[in-house]
């Protein structure tokens, strides 16, 4: 997993260059052939960090879509996303799901278990990431997140019950090196690499997932009994 990017204390604002950015947002059009767009960033106010859309609470700082017709400008070109970056250097990089991908949304300690479970059973992965909020989500082919909830049921559990969701058309996902305000930058689990270009279906996972979400529920019940 990658080192945490350091904080700049002056600034109070965490250290997110542009060019890393723009990068990464190139690199996952180029290479990847996802859509990618900008979102907002983080800005230094008064000695502390605030989201560019200037909401004092808001949710996801400097990690969410700046316009609500976003999904218009997701974009597959490189020249474009360099144009758009231009504008905006500091913009994070989201990536629309219901496209070329889907994700898999689960909690970070069932997540990591099932990985491990995954790779014992030597079963295909595509991409996977760890979001501040401790989520992971793993990718996977499109039509992920209308298959989910049913593919859960007959595995005898219910999905939002144990912690597990489908990311599909009309969501997004934040890519690697954005920044979430102060928790943190989402980071690759397992990174995007040519081996894993071609993305498993959801049916090929989902048990290990739900498994682990299952079990990790059920230890948060115990708990609180």
């Amino acid at each position: 997993m990658e080192e945490p990017i350091k904080v700049t204390e002056a600034a109070q604002v965490p250290e997110q260059r542009g060019e890393q950015l723009l990068d990464a947002a190139v690199r996952y059009t180029e290479e990847r052939h996802w859509d990618v767009l900008p979102g907002t960033w983080l800005e230094a106010v008064a000695g502390a960090e605030q989201c560019s859309c200037g909401e004092a609470r808001c949710a996801a700082p400097g990690a969410h879509p700046a316009r609500p017709d976003w999904s218009s400008q997701s974009t597959g070109s490189a020249a474009a996303v360099r144009r758009m970056w231009s504008k905006h250097p500091r913009a994070s990089v989201l990536l629309p799901t219901g496209r070329t991908f889907d994700a898999i949304d689960v909690p970070e300690s069932a997540g990591f278990l099932a990985l491990a479970r995954m790779e014992r059973m030597s079963l295909p992965l595509g991409p996977v990431t760890c979001t501040p909020d401790r989520r992971m989500l793993f990718f996977v082919l499109p039509g992920a997140a209308a298959k989910v909830d049913d593919l859960v049921r007959k595995l005898g559990w219910s999905a939002p019950a144990i912690g597990l969701f489908g990311r599909g058309e009309g969501h997004y996902v934040a890519g690697p090196p954005t920044r979430v305000g102060g928790r943190g930058a989402v980071q690759w689990a397992r990174r995007p690499t040519p081996a894993n270009r071609w993305l498993p279906d959801a049916a090929e996972l989902i048990s290990p997932l739900a498994y682990a979400c299952g079990r990790e529920a059920a230890d948060a019940r115990a708990r609180l009994s």
